[in-house]
């Protein structure tokens, strides 16, 4: 990881934590007065960005450590688990506002909202988007898993505030607005929870490459001096910005083996210097089927 990347992801989780850190402050108070789950719901929601912001942090550091005897491919891979743990987190705080909302449902109990209600979660909304398009920037511009989770997190805190500010236009008119609104929140916290994990596991397992990542390859291989490859059977492997790569390509038998290796090690310091991917080819005769 280079030391820019790093910088990055300390700058993204440090300004992150001290924004929600605030607006908890902000959102609670602003709860307590007018009575309202969704907003004290909010404020929790808020307050667990600072937490998942904190793992961000430490994934980064974890992360940055050098390959060992232990770990050829490096530590990068705790970005992906730091971004499963930031999803969990999520889930804990979905079920828990869900639970709560149920509950004054079936007690009848509403939420009195007034003008403070008001201007704090028109501020949450403004300031959350804005914190979640930091954060994108920064993780396509790192491709850090854990940032985009992050960026995620503030997407949805902003969202689920413009969702409380509807709730608070409309309270005259239903009195089970706020509790039905931390319901709604919930269900958005959970879909959140299923794209990041979603995401992280996917990349732990390890996954087929992009089409366009393919062909990119493919024209790679295809602009050698050496026609008819057929590059085939591709398979990526993320290590945080360091990736490993294989696939097979196909040789006339009559070729000896110090050829098919120099036509290998060719291919594959032109992938390194053209996509900063380390990739390993396996060469196969042109008669063999997969």
């Amino acid at each position: 990881m280079s030391i820019n990347r790093e910088k990055l992801g300390y700058q993204e989780g440090i300004v992150s934590i001290i924004v929600n850190i605030i607006l908890f402050f902000l959102k609670y108070w602003a709860g307590i007065v007018s009575g309202s789950i969704a907003l004290i719901a909010d404020a929790w929601h808020t307050l667990s960005d600072s937490i998942s912001s904190l793992i961000v942090i430490i994934g980064v550091k974890l992360s940055s450590q050098n390959p060992d005897k232990k770990h050829p491919f490096g530590h990068g891979r705790w970005e992906h688990i730091a971004s499963f743990f930031i999803g969990f987190l999520l889930a804990i705080v979905a079920y828990d506002f869900m639970r709560k909302a149920i509950d004054r449902i079936s007690t009848h109990e509403s939420a009195n909202f007034g003008t403070i209600a008001i201007i704090v979660t028109i501020l949450s909304i403004l300031i959350k988007e804005g914190l979640a398009q930091y954060a994108f920037y920064i993780g396509e511009k790192t491709d850090n898993t854990s940032i985009k989770a992050d960026a995620w997190h503030h997407r949805t805190d902003a969202l689920s505030s413009l969702i409380v500010l509807v709730g608070i236009l409309l309270k005259n008119y239903f009195w089970w607005i706020d509790n039905a609104l931390g319901i709604i929140i919930s269900l958005m916290l959970f879909y959140a929870v299923f794209e990041i994990i979603k995401d992280s596991i996917s990349k732990l397992l390890g996954e087929k490459p992009s089409e366009e990542l393919m062909e990119k390859i493919k024209d790679i291989v295809n602009s050698s001096s050496y026609p008819g490859l057929n590059p085939h059977h591709f398979h990526i492997h993320h290590y945080g910005t360091h990736k490993e790569l294989t696939f097979h390509i196909k040789l006339d038998k009559t070729k000896d083996i110090d050829t098919g290796h120099r036509i290998a090690t060719e291919i594959e310091t032109e992938i390194r210097e053209k996509l900063y991917i380390e990739s390993t080819i396996h060469v196969e005769p042109v008669e063999v089927k997969h």
